[in-house]
C-alpha cells in the first residue's frame, strides 16, 4: 500500500457500489487513492464542503474551435449545416499560430474543469502553419496543447491527428486543410517524437485518424502497422449523412460497416458520433467493445442527428461524452442533451435510465464515468484504491442539493442546476477549482483576451 500524503472527508461519496456516507479518502504522493473508508471519522482529514463524484473523462476535443464559439450562428443564403460551418472554422485556423493555440486551449481546459471534466482527449489536427508551412518543431502545436493542460491542470491525453486528404478515395486537400496535412511517415516521426514529451507531461498518448474522408485504407493500414504508442485510437465516423452517402458510393458500405469490416476495432478504438448507423452497424460497433464518443452539444449546433442510443445501449455499447467543438463546457449540458435528443426523437422520457425506478441521471453518469475513462486510456474509473485522485465536490450549500440524497443529486446537477453545482474540483488529488474559481483565472483570461482581440 502507498503511503498516504493527504486524506480527504466526504459527507456523501459516489463508490462502484454505490452512495457512501462518511467516507475517509486517502491520497497518495502520485496523486492516487491509496485507502478508502466508509463510516469514517473526520479526524486527520480536510472535510470537503458536499457531496463527491469522481471527476468525468472528456473524450473528444478541439480547443482551438473554442475561440470561435458563436460565430457562425447567422444563415447563409442556402440550408446551412455541418459544411459551410466549416467555412468559419477553416477561416478561424487560417489566423492562429502556436502561442493562440495555448492561450485559446489553457481557457478551454479551465471551463471543462469548472463544467466537471477531470480529464480531456484532444483531438488534434491542427499542426502546421495558416499556409501549411510546417513549424521548426513538427510538435510545435501539440507541445502548446501540453503546455496549456499543465497550466490549467486537468488531465490529457493527446491524439495527434493524421489528415491527408479532402474525401473518399484519396480526393486532393482543400486550402482551408493545409495546416492539418501529413504524410505517414511523418505522421508516425511526430508520434515518435511526442513520446517522451508526453511522458514528462504525464499524458497519454494515442493517435487519431481523423476520418475515413481523409485517410486512405492504405494509410490507415500502415499507420496502425507501425505505430508504437499503446494508447486509443479515435475516429470520426458517420456524422453526417452526406459522408455515408459519399462512403456509400466509394466502398458499396456505409462508413461503420466499412470500419468494423476493414479495421481492427475493438476497446482502444473510440467512434466519434457514429450518428448515423442501420441497427446492423448499432449491433457491430456495440459488440466490438469500441466506445461511441458522443457530443451531443456540437451535434445539435451543426444539426447532425440523433445517436441511437437507446439501442446502442440495450445491445450492451459502451459510450462516453464530449465537447467536440465546445459550443457547450460543461458535464451537465452534454449529459442532459444526450437524454433529451432520444426523448425528442421518441417523444417519451426517461430514455436512458437503466429499468424502473432508476435514476436517469446515474445511469448516464455511470455509463460516462466508465467509457469516459477506457476512451482515454486512463485506466480505473471512479473512487476506488489505485485510480487516480479526480474527484469533483458538489455544491452542499445550494439548496437543491442541500435537500437531496444519493441519486436525487445526480439528477438535480445534470437536469436542473448545471456546472453551477460544481463547487470543487481535484485532479490528482490537488485542488484545481476552489469555490467555482481556478488559481490561474486571471492570467489566462488576459491571454486569451489578446488571442480573441487578433482573431476577429
Amino acid at each position: 500500500m502507498s503511503a498516504v500524503s493527504t486524506r480527504l472527508f466526504c459527507p456523501q461519496a459516489l463508490l462502484p457500489g454505490g452512495w457512501e456516507r462518511d467516507v475517509a479518502i486517502g491520497i497518495d504522493a502520485q496523486g492516487r487513492i491509496a485507502d478508502l473508508a466508509t463510516g469514517a471519522s473526520k479526524s486527520g482529514c480536510e472535510i470537503l464542503a458536499g457531496p463527491v463524484v469522481p471527476g468525468l473523462a472528456n473524450c473528444h476535443s478541439h480547443a482551438f474551435q473554442r475561440a470561435m464559439a458563436g460565430l457562425a450562428e447567422c444563415a447563409g443564403a442556402g440550408e446551412d449545416s455541418f459544411w459551410t460551418w466549416r467555412a468559419e472554422m477553416y477561416r478561424t485556423v487560417g489566423l492562429m499560430g502556436p502561442d493562440d493555440v495555448e492561450a485559446i486551449a489553457a481557457k478551454l481546459y479551465v471551463e471543462l474543469l469548472k463544467g466537471g471534466f477531470t480529464r480531456v482527449a484532444e483531438f488534434h489536427y491542427l499542426h502546421h502553419g495558416p499556409d501549411g508551412t510546417p513549424y521548426a518543431d513538427p510538435a510545435r502545436t501539440s507541445l502548446s496543447i501540453l503546455a496549456a493542460a499543465g497550466e490549467a491542470g486537468i488531465g490529457l491525453t493527446h491524439l495527434p491527428v493524421f489528415y491527408a486528404h479532402a474525401n473518399f478515395g484519396g480526393a486532393a486537400p482543400g486550402e482551408g486543410q493545409r495546416p492539418f496535412l501529413h504524410d505517414v511517415d511523418g505522421f508516425l516521426r511526430l508520434l515518435e517524437r511526442l513520446q517522451a514529451p508526453c511522458e514528462a507531461a504525464g499524458a497519454t498518448l494515442g493517435l487519431a485518424l481523423h476520418s475515413l474522408r481523409a485517410a486512405t485504407p492504405g494509410e490507415i493500414a500502415a499507420i496502425l502497422a507501425a505505430e508504437a504508442t499503446g494508447g486509443p485510437i479515435h475516429i470520426h465516423v458517420a456524422e453526417q449523412e452526406r459522408e455515408v452517402e459519399d462512403c456509400l458510393a466509394w466502398s458499396g458500405r456505409r462508413p461503420v460497416d466499412w470500419l468494423v469490416d476493414e479495421a481492427p476495432v475493438d476497446a482502444r478504438w473510440c467512434a466519434i458520433h457514429a450518428t448515423h448507423m442501420t441497427q446492423g452497424e448499432t449491433a457491430r460497433l456495440a459488440a466490438s467493445g469500441a466506445v461511441a464518443g458522443l457530443c451531443p452539444a456540437t451535434e445539435a449546433n451543426l444539426g447532425d442527428g440523433i445517436f441511437p442510443a437507446t439501442a446502442f445501449l440495450k445491445a450492451g455499447g459502451r459510450l462516453a461524452i464530449g465537447t467536440d467543438s465546445h459550443v457547450a463546457t460543461s458535464v451537465g449540458e452534454e449529459l442532459r442533451l444526450l437524454e433529451y435528443g432520444q426523448r425528442l426523437r421518441d417523444r417519451r422520457r426517461a430514455r436512458l435510465a437503466s429499468g424502473p425506478g432508476a435514476s436517469v441521471g446515474r445511469t448516464l453518469f455511470d455509463a460516462a464515468l466508465a467509457g469516459g475513462a477506457q476512451a482515454c486510456g486512463a485506466g480505473l474509473a471512479g473512487l476506488q484504491p489505485g485510480a487516480a485522485a479526480d474527484l469533483l465536490v458538489l455544491d452542499g450549500a445550494d439548496p437543491y442539493l442541500a435537500t437531496a440524497q444519493g441519486d436525487a443529486l445526480l439528477d438535480r446537477w445534470l437536469f436542473a442546476l448545471g456546472p453551477s453545482a460544481v463547487r470543487d474540483v481535484l485532479v490528482g488529488g490537488r485542488f484545481v477549482v476552489r469555490e467555482g474559481r481556478h488559481a490561474r483565472d486571471e492570467a489566462i483570461d488576459a491571454a486569451f483576451l489578446k488571442t480573441l482581440r487578433r482573431l476577429q
